[in-house]
């Protein structure tokens, strides 16, 4: 049989019909053996992190939660949530096996053929609640992302299994399900900090009222110093639990007087990376901290992560909790529809936490 030849990718408009349009993805483009980084995927050097300038070795935060009571357990979160707006826990219990199959699906997931995956594009799901896409918005990117990701919003189990895909959907069912107990412990514990004695049904929609994960998928890239994984950012939603594989290539900033520094998130096995979003920044009135980071692209092998965004319905309005101002403390951020929010962070390009500049009064 013939060797099948690559299509010469010579231009920007090749590149967006064959990532883009076509559904190849960029793990399509990064299987065409390119010597070169296509010029849609070069990052402006303002965007570009350097990971040779580590000269600090600080590292996030490491918690080992395995007895949730212990008042150093429960200080410990907090404070990294003040200070860093992230941090890794592990003895967390969510079983090894979950996480190693969740993997495991992702790789699978991405691994179909573009026949079968082209079904989960926007314009031919079956659900407005599943998607398959690349970088961050291909449409508002000035350059595009070394990333494609499958967006699953839960529903529920029957909308689940109606419409995720086969060769993932129960990893990913599993790694929800089991994160549960996880998520309630990290709001009850980050909420009395704040005051907040109950967590009643309006907490609760406010805090964890939608969940979604997505299946996130950088392929080795001939040029990873050029571009990048995902672009500066801080999560929008209330908090992220985060599954990294063990190749690394997450970091976040940390600012500090006069230091500002890239903090790379090293990958530990059987942990999960916690973040505080935006969301949770604006309900604590600028507490607990959102922290921006990015992801870099790396030349040596396809790498696979898996975050759930955990975060208010889009039908909630957010703003200050009244038990955080009962005191008397003025009000940093007013009220805001979480759907308008939601709105202004997609319909643009990522910038660092611009969007938060919305809810500041």
């Amino acid at each position: 049989m013939a060797p099948v030849v690559s299509p010469v990718v010579s231009n920007s408009l090749d590149v967006t019909n064959i990532v883009v349009n076509e559904g190849h993805g960029v793990k399509g483009l990064a299987e065409m053996s390119l010597e070169t980084l296509p010029e849609k995927y070069i990052q402006p050097l303002e965007e570009r992190i350097s990971t040779s300038k580590e000269v600090e070795k600080e590292f996030v935060p490491l918690i080992d939660v395995a007895n949730w009571d212990d008042p150093k357990v429960l200080e410990s979160i907090c404070n990294a949530a003040e200070k860093w707006g992230c941090f890794q826990i592990v003895n967390h219990g969510v079983a090894i096996d979950v996480l190693d199959n969740l993997k495991d699906a992702t790789h699978r997931f991405f691994g179909l053929p573009v026949e079968e995956k082209r079904k989960y594009l926007k314009e031919h799901s079956l659900s407005t609640n599943v998607r398959l896409a690349t970088s961050f918005n291909a449409q508002v990117d000035k350059a595009l992302e070394w990333r494609d990701f499958l967006s699953l919003f839960y529903v529920s189990d029957d909308e689940a299994a109606a419409f995720w895909p086969p060769v993932c959907k129960d990893e990913a069912l599993a790694f929800l399900k089991s994160s549960e107990f996880v998520i309630r412990k990290l709001f009850e514990v980050l909420m009395k900090r704040l005051n907040v004695k109950e967590i009643n049904e309006t907490k609760q929609s406010l805090l964890m009222g939608s969940k979604k994960i997505n299946l996130n998928y950088y392929p080795k890239c001939p040029n990873p110093e050029l571009t990048i994984g995902v672009g500066r950012h801080s999560d929008i939603n209330t908090l992220t639990i985060l599954l990294q594989d063990d190749i690394g290539g997450l970091y976040v900033r940390k600012t500090d007087g006069d230091t500002d520094s890239w903090i790379p998130v090293l990958p530990i096995s059987g942990s999960l990376v916690i973040n505080v979003g935006d969301a949770l920044e604006i309900m604590s009135n600028g507490r607990y901290k959102s922290i921006e980071h990015c992801v870099t692209a790396n030349g040596s092998k396809n790498r696979v992560s898996v975050p759930i965004f955990v975060s208010p319905r889009p039908s909630d309005v957010i703003g200050p909790l009244p038990e955080v101002l009962e005191s008397g403390e003025e009000a940093m951020y007013k009220q805001v529809a979480y759907s308008d929010y939601m709105k202004h962070f997609f319909n643009k390009a990522l910038d660092g936490k611009g969007t938060l500049e919305l809810a500041k009064i």
